[in-house]
């Protein structure tokens, strides 16, 4: 992201503060982590990912998995940024749910799997990883 991105103007949002630590990010944010399984850890990461979306109000939104992603996308759609999912390059067999999901948030709906790729989406167009 930073060949293509700078730094001043990325903001990092992940589930894993040890993530923004190897990579050296400063500025970055940390949400919980949640799943269907989780109503209530969904609905509190819900709140994490609107205060950001609408605070920071993002141009481009670029997630590359997982159900925080997913929020951060569905509450891009409302205030017009341009939103791009990745799904995970360890999901190999299949998509993953929120990557299942994402069609219907993406304006970008890719696969880092060539043999997931379907006319409809997601589209392969090369491995990121």
């Amino acid at each position: 992201m930073s060949e293509i991105c700078p730094p001043e103007k990325t903001l990092f949002v992940t589930t894993d503060p040890e993530l923004l630590r190897a990579a050296g990010k400063e500025n970055g944010i940390v949400v919980g982590d949640c799943n269907r399984n989780e109503p209530l850890e969904t609905a509190k990461t819900f709140l994490q990912c609107a205060k950001i979306v609408f605070l920071h109000r993002p141009k481009v939104i670029i997630s590359t998995g997982a159900a925080p992603g997913l929020l951060c996308l569905a509450l891009g759609k409302f205030i017009g940024a341009k939103r791009i999912w990745i799904d995970s390059f360890a999901n190999v067999e299949q998509l993953s749910l929120s990557g299942q999901m994402a069609k219907y948030v993406a304006d970008i709906w890719l696969t880092q799997w060539e043999h997931l790729s379907r006319p409809e989406g997601p589209r392969y167009i090369g491995e990121l990883l």
